[in-house]
């Protein structure tokens, strides 16, 4: 269940939670200062729903701690995972805009912890320093630019296809290179996994299997995915 935290919010002690977000980076402390003292925390448990397509959009979500995904349901009920935010990332930009509904749901993947700043509140930071206007801008024109590809892969019918684009998109955004390859810890569950390019869990492990017998990577438990080679998978897109 979620919680307001007020002010104790451990990662803000001592370390500003605004100052891990990209888009604050050139704040000195002072104007860091001013911004903290308009935001407020709230926690989440693991699967805690932090709101729901429909409701009424007037706050901008950091994430402080944890992961987030955004999705929608397709007209069939299922669930289509639109992103996965983690530390320092935000949701909620594009209601920023004018007055709106949210057009997805967010629900947390783990435990988290979020900084909230009302719609008001941010204007006001962005009337101040136009950059972080900008610098919001650049955030929706790349999200936009995902969702884009999103939806082209899940337009072929190319199984192979959508999960090496799956594969490659958890590299970017998780890996770190180990030697001549790349190791991913999955932020998803396979059920996740499978939500995001709209296939089912047990084609996940099929589609896992294929590749590792292929040599294109070697699975490592169920949390760790050694990428070997990253070129092979880009051939399957």
């Amino acid at each position: 269940m979620n919680s307001n935290c007020g002010n104790c919010c451990n990662n803000c002690r001592g370390q500003l939670c605004a100052s891990k977000v990209p888009i604050f980076e050139n704040l000195n402390n002072e104007e860091l200062l001013e911004i903290v003292k308009n935001i407020n925390h709230k926690e989440y448990s693991k699967s805690d729903v932090i709101f729901t397509e429909g409701n009424i959009s007037n706050t901008l979500y950091f994430i402080n701690e944890g992961r987030i995904k955004l999705y929608k349901y397709t007209k069939d009920g299922k669930e289509q995972i639109l992103h996965i935010l983690s530390e320092g990332e935000f949701f909620g930009e594009l209601e920023l805009i004018k007055p709106s509904k949210y057009r997805f749901n967010a629900k947390s993947i783990v435990d988290a912890k979020i900084c909230t700043l009302s719609k008001d509140e941010m204007k006001s930071i962005i009337m101040r320093d136009p950059e972080i206007g900008i610098k919001v801008l650049e955030a929706i024109g790349e999200r936009l630019s995902k969702i884009e590809s999103l939806v082209q892969n899940l337009a072929t019918n190319d199984v192979d296809s959508r999960m090496a684009y799956l594969l490659i998109d958890l590299m970017e955004k998780y890996g770190e290179n180990i030697e001549n390859s790349i190791s991913v810890k999955l932020q998803l569950s396979r059920e996740d996994m499978a939500n995001y390019i709209g296939v089912t869990r047990e084609t996940i492990s099929r589609k896992l299997k294929k590749f590792e017998d292929e040599k294109l990577i070697k699975i490592v438990g169920t949390k760790n995915i050694i990428i070997l080679d990253e070129e092979g998978l880009k051939d399957y897109i």
